[in-house]
């Protein structure tokens, strides 16, 4: 079983599209920070949410959002101006909004749109 859960802040965060059968998809990143001072990594995971959750889901997946997913797992490896690379590729099954970062944006007053604090938390 392949099963990838975390829990990080959304980066970039691309327009809902639809495949040409018709399939909902979001694509997001999120960064997942390990270990602390000096040591502190940040490292990537490029999501991908399907279906009826992506459109439901499209308004409130917001730049700086902490959120929490699970997914399955891949690594796909690329080249980028002569350069190796490997990308974290996640497609999601869960996703829990935790509490309000401060960090999202929203396209009115430049605060979050969602109406819940830290302590709460809203799964789909």
């Amino acid at each position: 079983m392949n099963n990838f859960s975390f829990i990080g802040n959304i980066g970039n965060v691309k327009a809902l599209r639809f495949t040409p059968s018709g399939d909902a998809v979001l694509n997001f990143s999120v960064a997942v920070n390990a270990g602390y001072g000096d040591k502190k990594t940040t490292s990537w995971a490029n999501c991908s949410l399907w279906g009826k959750r992506a459109e439901a889901l499209s308004p409130y997946i917001l730049k700086g959002q902490k959120i929490g997913i699970v997914g399955e797992l891949s690594l796909r490896s690329y080249e980028s101006n002569g350069k190796a690379g490997t990308s974290l590729d996640v497609r999601v099954s869960d996703v829990t909004l935790i509490g309000n970062s401060g960090g999202g944006q929203s396209s009115n007053d430049g605060k979050s749109d969602n109406n819940f604090d830290d302590d709460n938390f809203i799964d789909f």
